[in-house]
């Protein structure tokens, strides 16, 4: 008989890891992959589970079979043949009823449903490609180069500039926000990568590196070169040698969507008809109006409808996209500017076509390099797993994040929330946090969850700290590393920096101006990239909710090798009782692998439950036995 619905603890569960799914390390088309099903005790056992796939756009149902009991609950296993390149399944549940009629339910990415849903939330796998096993084990920490280190090398003054002392205030909203010059350059990140490898970081993303006419550098005059106010060429081989001989990995930061109206390609075709570069953007018939991005006079927009750009771009021995890969630059990867609107523009959608042409190139370069993409809406649609490895989104993380968390808003006050017209964001409980998660994670597969990176904020965001309740950053830090995904930290985080929007956000590293610090969150985030190492579960494990209300979240990482409860408290908890899902659950009886923020405590009751309570605002993370993996 079924029990509640309501209960995420009872539910039953499947994902795309190794406990669920037993995929080859390159699937590919006509392969077969056992997929099971896990019913935790307590939930009530179904009489009959079918596993539901769409093979060319066609429903098919096959009957799962059950395997013996292991105490844990009961497991169902089917094939799923993989017959195209993106693979969707679903499960389908019959129940004996207390009336005793038989019901029968859906079971997707997002939950159980007692109504038929859409394909759209489906599981899925991808054939024929693979991402580099380094990109889901990451911790990246992304540096915005004007703002991090000055190495004190003389700049050469230039139109654009706004020149500014390391202390000056940043001006998050003015005429001079993009022309503030700071004089941050790659000697003074070299000069800082201790500082790096000491938070646990593995990954520096740099944001772009090319000259331009602004701080920012999304605005490139050429491709070809480094920016000499950061080094120039030189300067980036050297950063790139000396993290490598710490262990960190370097991916830049490359705008494929746009290039800057001072770019050497605009300048030969603008108000140039015939000129061969015309055809890289959108010009009319005299080359003297242009597409733009968001309409911005200075960022012209890359038309790649044509096969001259993508020689250029992608495809040429010396294209832009492979030669920062190769020797002696050997950049590890991209991180793409707005990769969402990559190749899009009214009829024309490139989308797709354009991040498998980078993927494929990129592969054949460097196969181990990374390649994620900004998306700043519901990316799902736009990772289907031959293009883009991952996404740096915001929709499935941080947004409902932010809400869980946020403080209480002041209308008086400048709010901001990714561009919505509200003061901050508005306040969400644990449930729809859950939820939200959810949903713009359903459309992923399991190898691109991982692949995605995970993020408080960024130089495009306010930040984090200004948003949330005290203690708030602690939490989200802790969801960060414990999610699955890649955590990405930006530079500041660590020192509890505010700001109320993104261009606020991006202030010089106050290195010798603790007395200006948020907080001193530099063990904690060292902390929790130990964590993350140390427990594979945290890396690619199952995440499985046990509980989501109000202010309380607990899920488990479960992996083979052993699992890791996760306990997150918004505020005050009272003693609540949590099944498990399991017949029994064996905590680390040294105690919490990690307590951050206010006491909370974690004990086991008689019955198997859990029972969690908490004084305010914190986490506990325990180690948990092996979890039973079935027949």
């Amino acid at each position: 008989m079924l029990a509640a619905d309501t209960s995420l603890a009872l539910a039953p569960h499947h994902d795309g890891s190794a406990l669920y799914a037993q995929t080859p390390a390159v699937l590919q088309l006509g392969d077969r992959v056992r997929v099971r099903l896990r019913v935790p005790a307590g939930a009530g056992a179904p009489h009959a589970v079918w596993l539901r796939s769409l093979r060319d756009g066609e429903p098919h149902l096959e009957p799962a079979t059950p395997e013996p009991g292991d105490g844990t609950g009961d497991w169902f296993t089917a094939t799923l043949d993989i017959t195209n390149p993106v693979q969707r399944y679903r499960w389908y549940l019959a129940y004996a009823a207390a009336t005793g009629h038989t019901e029968y339910r859906w079971f997707n990415a997002t939950g159980l449903h007692r109504r038929d849903v859409p394909d759209a939330f489906d599981f899925r796998v991808h054939a024929d490609f693979t991402t580099p096993g380094w990109v889901k084990e990451s911790i990246m920490y992304q540096v915005f180069s004007d703002r991090f280190a000055n190495s004190g090398a003389p700049k050469a003054h230039q139109e654009w500039m706004v020149a500014c002392d390391w202390d000056t205030p940043v001006q998050g909203n003015s005429a001079h926000t993009s022309r503030q010059f700071y004089g941050g350059d790659l000697p003074g990140i070299e000069s800082k990568l201790d500082h790096l490898t000491a938070l646990g970081a593995t990954v520096l993303y740099l944001t772009p590196v090319f000259p331009a006419a602004s701080n920012h550098r999304y605005d490139a005059s050429s491709f070809d070169i480094v920016d000499p106010l950061l080094g120039g060429d030189e300067a980036l081989i050297s950063l790139v040698r000396a993290a490598h001989a710490r262990g960190l990995r370097v991916v830049g930061d490359l705008t494929t969507n746009h290039t800057g109206s001072g770019h050497e390609w605009f300048r030969n075709s603008y108000k140039k008809p015939g000129s061969p570069e015309g055809e890289y953007y959108y010009f009319d018939e005299g080359n003297n109006n242009y597409e733009a991005w968001l309409g911005v006079p200075s960022l012209p927009k890359l038309n790649w409808n044509s096969a001259a750009l993508r020689e250029r771009f992608v495809l040429n021995e010396d294209a832009v996209v492979v030669r920062w890969l190769k020797a002696p630059y050997n950049l590890d990867g991209w991180r793409i500017d707005v990769g969402n609107m990559t190749g899009r523009l009214g009829a024309d959608d490139l989308n797709h076509e354009v991040a498998r042409l980078l993927r494929a190139r990129i592969q054949e370069v460097n196969p181990e390099a990374m390649l994620l993409a900004e998306s700043t809406s519901d990316a799902a649609p736009d990772v289907p797993g031959d293009g883009w490895q991952g996404v740096v989104s915001y929709t499935n993380f941080t947004r409902p994040l932010w809400q869980w968390l946020a403080k209480e808003v002041d209308p008086e006050a400048f709010g901001w929330f990714f561009g919505l017209p509200q003061q901050g964001p508005a306040r969400i409980d644990a449930a729809d946090f859950v939820a939200t998660h959810r949903e713009f994670a359903a459309g992923f597969s399991w190898d691109v969850r991982l692949a995605n990176a995970n993020a408080l904020d960024t130089h495009d965001t306010a930040r984090a700290a200004s948003h949330m309740i005290d203690g708030g950053q602690h939490l989200a830090a802790c969801a960060q590393f414990t999610f699955p995904g890649i955590p990405l930290v930006f530079a500041g985080d660590e020192f509890g920096l505010t700001g109320f929007n993104g261009e606020d956000s991006r202030t010089p590293m106050p290195w010798d101006a603790p007395e200006t610090w948020g907080a001193d969150l530099r063990s904690l985030y060292a902390d929790l990239a130990a964590l993350r190492t140390g427990h594979r579960a945290l890396v690619d494990g199952s995440l499985r909710w046990l509980h989501a209300e109000g202010d309380l979240l607990v899920y488990v990482r479960e992996h083979q090798e052993g699992s890791v409860l996760c306990v997150l408290a918004r505020g005050p908890v009272a003693a609540t009782a949590i099944p498990t899902g399991w017949g029994s659950m064996v905590l680390d009886p040294t105690g919490p692998l990690l307590h951050v923020g206010a006491q909370t405590l974690i004990t086991l009751e008689g019955s198997g439950a859990l029972s969690v309570s908490a004084t305010g605002p914190g986490a506990a993370f325990h180690a948990l036995a092996p979890v039973a993996t079935g027949g």
